[in-house]
């Protein structure tokens, strides 16, 4: 756990030294030392890690001395710049101020102390000479810096299962039918349920299909909000939330009733009083639906239904394990010569695990095991790690996988551990929270979150990460974690030699587990319910650097905000969004060290807007800023741009922020700013953030566009920019009010836009021409009226790199087009679109379409099956959904 507290200890002297030497003035000569001395402990875990001396255990007594001396530097490194910008704030020396220890000694002796341990670490090994690594042998690690394409999980064997189930989910029954897939942990019941749930037949058999993820710690009712996410076009979170569990599950009985014909997956079902609990959302007289659910014990799916037996999935026999092994390392589905030997052997001591298999093949799969020699070795270590103890083999396995990964994955994989369990995590907050916590480090020519962006494919593509949706480019979406592998990142990242994190849980007999006394001696802690328990018990977290939690929303007393203020001092990370909070306290802003903040606010009114007041400009090492409100607005009185690091703002409302000060310096890491006002949107404010790469605008769109010389002239200076959203809203007028006339000339949008989206515009169809002519934009999403007009007849060519094309709630009747007006076509998703009589037949024709998406177009769903047919005469792999489905 040494080498990136190591890096981002380097990298904050650094940032210190350059842009706050005035709060270090006193010690200066000491932060520079040290800023050499930890230099050397940065060569030799670097040279360490990839010599593989893991089982040295004279190197790990080594490597835990220098991470113990690292985070006593780093704790008292930050509390001295926390207590010179408490002085300089406040105008007065406090006191007393709480220090991790050694309170009797200055900040200058306590770092002496500390240059003084590390000297003695440099000098006195006898083994490590550790004053011989070099630190001008750094060079970059180019496996960090490798981008892969996202995998696609590879499902072998099994077929005779599928057809079962497919089976069974085509039988008549007189009952609502639920069948049950029983399976030990890492046998691939959640992978032949995928399988099933993904399959072109399914999909057209079953045009209204839900997923939903159970779990061991669930609640009924977030079950029931997730049914209806999925089945519901305007679902209202916040007025969902408040309704009872008891009104959610009736309202889902009725809508699974109506659909008629359903496919309901319920994944990871643990106990037959789990399934007494979420059955009430179930219509039982509904004899066309089906639920599929998946669990560990064989009592569930007795349980479940009396008259239809569990289905016990079976082990892989040894050719299926190795074909799968085969497919997972050389993606296809043969070994190559030398190594079929070998390879059987490993795959047998998988013992028919898929997850076991997967997990080896993301070690073998590396380009540093291909050869007969590195297999035995791989072989041995397989041996070695299983011993005598079969029970335990998936755990073994996880940890020989785990030991091989380079050093800059192996916190990122344990990071994974954070979130709960069978989270679906969006990879943008995945990866500004892997930034902000350390673990990814800046590299000549690459922004940090491509760096992370590539550990995330690597992790997925070692199979110790899933891919759960992915973009329309391809890239990764959303990721999650098999249960196995993040119970193993808890206990790995729990250890008491480490203090990595510790998740907080709650016990109805013992209360939370471990004691907030015994939680706080961590560096990050995670808690995902009984979060207001916690705080009553008066946490005090000298060492926490970050606090998660996911917990389902609560609305906070001011009291208790204030208490993490206090609590956490030193606090980096706060990712809090389920904390409503009604304002905040004063004294926020001396969490001075937060780089990722991400909060909910809920003022006593919605028309009152939400304040982040100027003193948030003091959050100087702020990268990531993310406010949620139930408010329409959002007013920013800090001036962003002196936020020297500010990399990412994002917001729902529409933002007001400060004209950039004169003091202002230029904002070249600001990336993505959304929902911003366009009266925010300043030549000013684009002069200073010509690298963003994201913007969203929300207001009163119609000066901004419409002029002739007006704000969004600007934009062109925006080179980097990727992806646009432009949502027009004149609350309180309603929105047709708020028409727009035209849009600006294709020459004025930025030449690298990629992705646009608008809402609410309610612009004439003629004026599609326009985004025809954008020569680089892949994903046009239409939302809310975007368009208006009974006729789009497209005209001309146009849109020959557009992707993905999403229309939500229009009044279209008529659209004419064919194959060729939209070439590179994917995915076609039409929402909402109640008067479209047809979908155009002619985008049968283009080969490249993939994905047909049909949500309440009742009109249209007859032509969408037609297309569907022509496309599935042609290939079988285009997919279409149609909800309601047709009769």
């Amino acid at each position: 756990m040494a080498e990136a507290a190591v890096e981002f200890l380097l990298e904050n002297l650094k940032q210190l030294l350059i842009h706050h030497a005035d709060l270090i003035k006193n010690a200066r000569s000491q932060v520079e030392k040290l800023e050499q001395d930890v230099g050397f402990f940065k060569s030799f875990l670097k040279k360490v890690s990839s010599k593989k001396l893991r089982q040295d255990h004279t190197l790990k007594a080594l490597v835990r001395e220098i991470r113990g001396v690292i985070y006593d530097a780093d704790d008292a490194i930050d509390t001295m710049v926390t207590q010179a910008a408490e002085k300089k704030t406040r105008k007065y020396i406090p006191k007393f101020v709480t220090l991790p220890s050694n309170h009797d000694i200055s900040n200058a002796e306590r770092i002496n102390e500390i240059c003084s341990r590390i000297t003695h670490i440099l000098n006195g090994n006898d083994k490590f000479n550790l004053l011989n690594f070099s630190t001008a042998d750094d060079g970059p690690d180019e496996d960090a810096l490798q981008p892969t394409p996202s995998k696609k999980d590879n499902v072998v064997g099994l077929e005779d299962e599928a057809n079962k189930i497919v089976g069974y989910l085509k039988e008549n029954t007189s009952h609502l039918d639920v069948i049950s897939i029983i399976g030990m942990p890492g046998l691939g019941k959640t992978t032949l349920a995928g399988k099933i749930f993904h399959d072109p037949d399914i999909k057209y058999e079953f045009t209204t299909r839900v997923w939903v993820y159970v779990s061991q710690e669930f609640t009924e009712k977030e079950v029931f909000l997730s049914i209806l996410r999925q089945m519901k076009t305007q679902f209202n979170e916040e007025e969902y939330t408040k309704k009872r569990c008891s009104d959610l599950a009736k309202e889902t009985s009725a809508l699974l009733g109506e659909v008629g014909k359903f496919l309901l997956v319920m994944d990871d079902v643990w106990e037959t009083k789990d399934w007494d609990k979420i059955k009430e959302c179930l219509p039982e007289d509904n004899t066309r639906g089906k639920v599929m659910i998946t669990s560990r014990q064989m009592d569930v799916g007795k349980h479940v239904n009396r008259f239809r037996e569990p289905h016990p999935l079976r082990k892989l026999d040894l050719d299926e394990s190795c074909e799968l092994l085969q497919w997972e390392v050389f993606k296809k589905p043969e070994f190559p010569r030398g190594l079929k030997r070998v390879g059987r052997e490993i795959a047998a001591k998988c013992d028919g695990l898929p997850l076991a298999i997967v997990v080896l093949g993301g070690v073998l799969a590396t380009k540093f095991s291909k050869t007969e020699t590195q297999w035995e070795i791989v072989s041995t270590s397989v041996s070695t790690f299983l011993g005598y103890d079969s029970e335990k083999r998936m755990e073994k396995i996880i940890a020989l996988s785990y030991e091989r990964l380079p050093y800059h994955l192996k916190e990122c994989f344990l990071y994974m551990g954070m979130f709960p369990e069978d989270c679906e995590i969006p990879a943008w907050k995945l990866i500004r929270m892997w930034i902000a916590e350390g673990l990814i480090q800046p590299k000549d020519g690459i922004t940090m979150e491509e760096v992370a962006g590539y550990n995330l494919d690597d992790l997925i593509n070692r199979n110790l990460v899933m891919a759960a949706k992915l973009k329309a480019d391809g890239r990764v979406k959303s990721c999650r974690i098999h249960d196995m592998l993040r119970d193993f990142c808890k206990v790995e990242g729990g250890k008491d030699s480490d203090n990595f994190y510790q998740e907080i849980k709650w016990s109805s007999d013992e209360g939370l587990q471990p004691s907030v006394t015994e939680a706080q001696k961590h560096r990050r802690l995670c808690i995902h319910s009984h979060v207001m328990d916690f705080f009553g018990k008066g946490p005090e977290g000298p060492y926490v650097r970050s606090f998660v939690t996911f917990s389902e929303d609560i609305e906070v007393p001011l009291d208790k905000i204030a208490a993490i203020c206090s609590a956490f001092k030193l606090l980096r990370v706060l990712e809090a969004k389920p904390l409503k909070f009604s304002r905040l306290p004063k004294d926020f802003h001396e969490l001075f060290h937060l780089r990722y903040l991400a909060l909910s606010m809920k003022p006593e009114s919605n028309s009152t807007p939400s304040v982040l007041p100027s003193t948030f400009k003091k959050l100087w090492n702020i990268q990531t800023l993310i406010v949620d409100t139930t408010s329409r607005s959002l007013d920013i009185r800090a001036d962003v741009m002196s936020m020297t690091q500010l990399r990412h703002l994002k917001t729902n409302a529409c933002t007001t922020i400060v004209k950039p000060g004169k003091e202002s310096k230029e904002g070249e890491k600001l990336q993505s700013l959304s929902t911003v006002s366009p009266e925010s949107c300043t030549e000013a404010l684009f002069d200073r953030a010509r690298n963003l790469k994201k913007l969203g605008i929300r207001g009163k769109l119609s000066s901004f566009l419409n002029s002739k010389t007006g704000t969004f002239d600007c934009l062109t200076k925006l080179s980097y920019l990727e992806k646009l959203k432009l949502l027009n809203d004149v609350y309180p007028k309603p929105p047709s009010l708020g028409k727009l006339d035209s849009l600006p000339p294709a020459y004025k949008f930025p030449v690298n836009l990629r992705s646009l989206t608008l809402q609410n515009t309610y612009l004439e169809w003629t004026h599609m021409s326009t985004l025809g002519s954008l020569q680089k934009l892949k994903v046009l999403k239409l939302k809310d009226k975007a368009f208006v007009g009974t006729t789009w007849e497209v005209m001309e060519r146009g849109f020959n790199a557009l992707e993905v094309l999403h229309i939500r709630r229009t009044d279209l009747l008529t659209w004419t087009a064919s194959a060729q007006h939209f070439p590179s076509l994917k995915q076609l998703q039409l929402h909402n679109c109640e008067k479209l009589k047809e979908v155009p037949i002619g985008l049968a024709d283009n080969p490249n379409l993939e994905c047909l998406d049909v949500h309440f177009c009742v009109e249209a769903a007859a032509s969408a099956m037609k297309l569907a047919a022509a496309k599935k005469a042609k290939t079988t792999t285009f997919t279409l959904s149609i909800f309601p489905p047709c009769a």
